[in-house]
């Protein structure tokens, strides 16, 4: 497992953009599969994007077109950039880690997580 520590949550309003952080410890970053999950109240925790090991990227349809995943291999980082924010993006963020990528929109099958950081987008 690796240690997972995310940054950059917080207000925003609607249309407006945030970014969050994920750094992680270790040396193993660059074989790992990093992905955004969100929470939001009574819901599931659901999938948002991923960044495989090798640089390709893959989002979930609710967010395609308005949230960019990616990486710094020199400072074991991976972001979401959140553009054109809606009400309905709000939720708790998860940066989470694995290897392999068999199911990788299923939460169980990762096994690193952060705490989380809160992003909330005011209507």
């Amino acid at each position: 497992q690796v240690q997972l520590v995310e940054s950059g949550g917080g207000l925003v309003q609607t249309g407006g953009s945030l970014r969050v952080s994920c750094a992680a410890s270790g040396r193993t970053f660059s074989s790992l599969v990093m992905a955004w999950f969100r929470q939001a109240p009574g819901k599931e925790r659901e999938f948002v994007a991923v960044s495989w090991s090798g640089g390709g990227t893959y989002y979930a349809d609710a967010v395609k077109g308005r949230f960019t995943i990616s990486r710094d291999y020199s400072k074991n980082t991976v972001y979401l950039q959140m553009d054109s924010l809606k009400a309905e993006d709000t939720a708790v963020y998860y940066c989470a880690a694995r290897r392999g990528v068999a199911n990788f929109k299923d939460w169980e099958f990762y096994d690193s997580w952060g705490r989380g950081t809160q992003v909330t987008v005011s209507s």
